[in-house]
């Protein structure tokens, strides 16, 4: 059985993606496992009228069931015109296929937009990959997201040692061989909670806290000049806001040197041809925190919604910090 994402109300990311390279904005792609983060997503794109990806790895695709997520997907749109949001502009989105077996189910079930992440292989095995999942999505008008360059770090099954920046002379060969509709580019950030080593940071004296290296804004800019226009993407990319890290230490936890890549510099990278930004960390980071602090705060408390309930209004309160003060994507999507 084929399902197609325009049954379910969702969108690709074509004309979204075009609107936001040209109007100076990132679009927020948000990773999601749950109920709770989903409903988070939701509230926070449709009182914000922002676009909104909805990301999905194959960890939790796994961990949700598939035929749950159809109608998990199906629900966030109905649930978004229920909160007053008439044209909801919302894509679901395999991040980090791994491949084409796993892109194709997903185009089968209903998702609007898949990546495929040849990355970590020789250049033409990318290449032969990419476009064999582009050919196969764009039958169904199903957007492909590719990656050149590696990022660091782990995030669920996809882990690196170390980065290896995109090289700008290979971008428009690759986009040109494989038509992919979007490319993730290696410039510095990386997945996870410890995004840096302390030995790449320094501290800043005052709070001791450490200060990550700047991203490669040089490498963005040679893409830019190879490829103007074309939509570029940002993985690894939460901020690992201290508030969070500091509840979850007081509270129980343990994340020593946490860090992550400062809003500044997203600001920034959110303005130029990247469109679109994926937060996964940070709703993390929200929800445990605030789980933790009930946790200790009311020792006897043991009903879920009397602690996912606040992890669910905190994650809220982070996506709409990120699309209105971060992205700018706000009021794009009424």
């Amino acid at each position: 059985m084929k399902v197609s994402f325009k049954d379910l109300g969702l969108v690709n990311t074509r004309e979204m993606f075009a609107k936001a390279v040209k109007g100076g904005y990132a679009i927020p792609a948000f990773n999601f496992n749950n109920m709770e983060q989903l409903q988070a997503i939701i509230q926070a794109a449709a009182e914000t009228k922002s676009p909104v990806i909805l990301q999905v790895s194959k960890g939790a695709r796994n961990y949700a069931n598939q035929t749950l997520l159809r109608y998990m997907a199906q629900g966030a749109v109905a649930y978004a015109k229920e909160l007053g949001w008439k044209r909801p502009q919302i894509v679901l989105h395999l991040d980090h296929g791994d491949s084409y077996e796993l892109c194709k189910s997903c185009v089968d079930f209903g998702f609007s937009s898949v990546m495929i992440d040849g990355s970590a292989l020789p250049y033409d095995e990318n290449v032969a990959l990419t476009r064999k999942v582009v050919n196969y999505a764009h039958k169904y008008d199903v957007t492909v997201e590719a990656e050149l360059g590696v990022l660091a770090g782990v995030e669920d099954e996809v882990s690196a040692e170390a980065s290896h920046y995109t090289k700008p002379e290979e971008v428009i060969d690759f986009v040109k061989k494989t038509k992919c509709d979007s490319l993730a580019i290696s410039i510095g950030t990386s997945h996870g909670a410890y995004k840096f080593k302390p030995e790449q940071c320094t501290r800043d004296p005052k709070t001791g806290r450490l200060v990550p290296p700047p991203l490669a804004f040089d490498v963005l800019k040679a893409i830019e000049k190879k490829l103007p226009g074309f939509p570029i993407v940002l993985h690894g990319s939460s901020s690992v806001p201290q508030e969070y890290v500091d509840i979850i230490n007081t509270h129980g936890g343990k994340l020593p040197d946490a860090v992550g890549i400062p809003e500044e510099q997203l600001r920034k990278a959110a303005k130029s041809a990247v469109c679109k930004i994926n937060i996964d960390s940070d709703s993390r980071l929200a929800m445990t925190a605030a789980v933790r602090k009930v946790f200790v705060d009311k020792p006897g408390e043991f009903d879920p919604r009397k602690y996912l309930g606040p992890a669910r209004d905190e994650m809220k309160k982070l996506y709409m910090h990120k699309i209105v003060n971060v992205l700018g994507s706000n009021n794009k999507a009424r």
